[in-house]
């Protein structure tokens, strides 16, 4: 680790720690007026990160890069209109600092307020999804703190022509234009020293795969959370409607395969997989499936499934399949592989379902709807900075709450303690 990478980072840090002060009493209206103009620009500007993200897709693919991470690094048209809307939204929704959580009165009359104040700097560490740029920008801007990002060197171009739309319209609404920092050294090394930047960054959030969170854990001595894998599993019951289980399954396995609530595993009740397999396997025609015995008994076709096979986040056209005797076997099931994402049930019983709910551990746990639902926007956050996978401080999708802390505000008459 060079002194000069470390004093580059350091210096965009100490950045990042003078916007957020600002950040932090700014008003909601230019927090809002921020996001609108970045959105128009966005817009605006269309053409000049497409031809930036065309430039990080030929690299990719002359690099040899699979169909899934092209897929997570291409921009179109509709995914900047999509970005921009996100941007909307977000400045569209109740502003989170300066809430009040709860206040009271002790018996000598002090009186005491628990108010949201926002974390400070924020940073983002990710892989090749470059809307992820504009999605952490806003909801760091909207909860009053400044995004430090530091995205992937196969989305450099992209990033940072989407760093610079959102910079401009930082300024345009008087806001800092270090409200939104990028790291340009996309190297390893400088991945490392960004996940030591202690006294810089007051919460860090990894967005990628294992050996992303596997690095954090290995190297970070700044707080963070983890945005972790989606090994995620649709559990069809003994009372499932058949056809909806199969148009729930199709969706979330193949709507979108490459992101992190996509179905990774169907498990299946002994009761009904006879005519239920048959049906799904055909609606997945272009999936791999990969089953246990029981499964494969009933889809020859079906490949083998391996211990590693049930527990992996495919992140593609692949999908693991059991059959189980009943819904106990099912949760066990799920309990053992999931990576605590998303996980559903399909099923007419309430009690089923009621159980399954209850007692599968997860961030989310979805009831006759596809996992693909698991998602911030689609929660009404407006966007989403990730979904941990972890239980403190935040779980699921984290959106502007979870991008905020709490401060005791006390006030008295004079009252000192003897």
């Amino acid at each position: 680790m060079t002194e000069d990478l470390t004093a580059t980072l350091e210096a965009l840090g100490e950045r990042a720690r003078a916007a957020s002060r600002v950040l932090a009493t700014a008003s909601t209206e230019a927090k809002d007026d921020a996001l609108l103009a970045s959105a128009d620009l966005l817009v605006e500007r269309a053409g000049d990160v497409l031809r930036a993200n065309e430039s990080d897709l030929a690299r990719a693919e002359a690099e040899g890069a699979s169909a899934t991470v092209v897929d997570r690094l291409r921009l179109t048209p509709a995914r900047i209109e999509g970005m921009a809307s996100g941007l909307r939204q977000v400045a569209g929704l109740p502003d989170p600092v300066g809430e009040v959580l709860d206040g009271w009165v002790r018996p000598n009359g002090l009186r005491i307020r628990r108010v949201r104040v926002p974390l400070g700097v924020v940073a983002i560490i990710y892989e090749n999804r470059p809307n992820v740029t504009s999605d952490a920008a806003a909801l760091c801007l909207k909860s009053g703190n400044a995004a430090l990002l530091r995205g992937s060197s196969g989305a450099i171009d992209s990033n940072t022509a989407i760093a610079a739309v959102l910079r401009e319209g930082c300024a345009k609404a008087g806001l800092p234009e270090d409200a939104v920092l990028l790291v340009e050294d996309t190297s390893r090394q400088a991945a490392v020293a960004f996940m030591r930047l202690r006294g810089h960054i007051d919460c860090l959030i990894p967005r990628g795969g294992p050996s992303l969170i596997q690095s954090i854990l290995e190297h970070a001595t700044v707080p963070y959370v983890i945005d972790g894998d989606g090994n995620c599993h649709v559990y069809v019951d003994a009372a499932a409607d058949l056809d909806m289980a199969v148009a729930i399954v199709h969706n979330a396995k193949t709507q979108r395969p490459s992101v992190c609530n996509a179905a990774e595993s169907l498990v299946v009740h002994e009761a009904v997989a006879g005519a239920f397999l048959p049906r799904v396997a055909e609606a997945l025609a272009g999936v791999e499936l990969v089953g246990d015995e029981r499964a494969r008994a009933i889809v020859p076709s079906m490949g083998a499934a391996t211990e590693d096979d049930f527990a992996t986040e495919f992140l593609d056209l692949k999908l693991s399949v059991a059959v189980v005797p009943d819904l106990d076997a099912a949760i066990e099931h799920v309990n053992r592989y999931s990576s605590g994402h998303s996980e559903a049930i399909v099923t007419g019983d309430l009690a089923a379902a009621t159980r399954f709910t209850r007692e599968v551990d997860a961030a989310a746990v979805l009831v006759n709807a596809s996992t693909r639902w698991v998602d911030g926007e689609q929660f009404g956050f407006g966007a989403e900075i990730g979904i941990s996978t972890q239980k403190l401080h935040a779980r699921g999708p984290m959106a502007l709450r979870e991008l905020t802390t709490a401060k005791y505000v006390v006030e008295g008459e004079g009252q000192v303690r003897t």
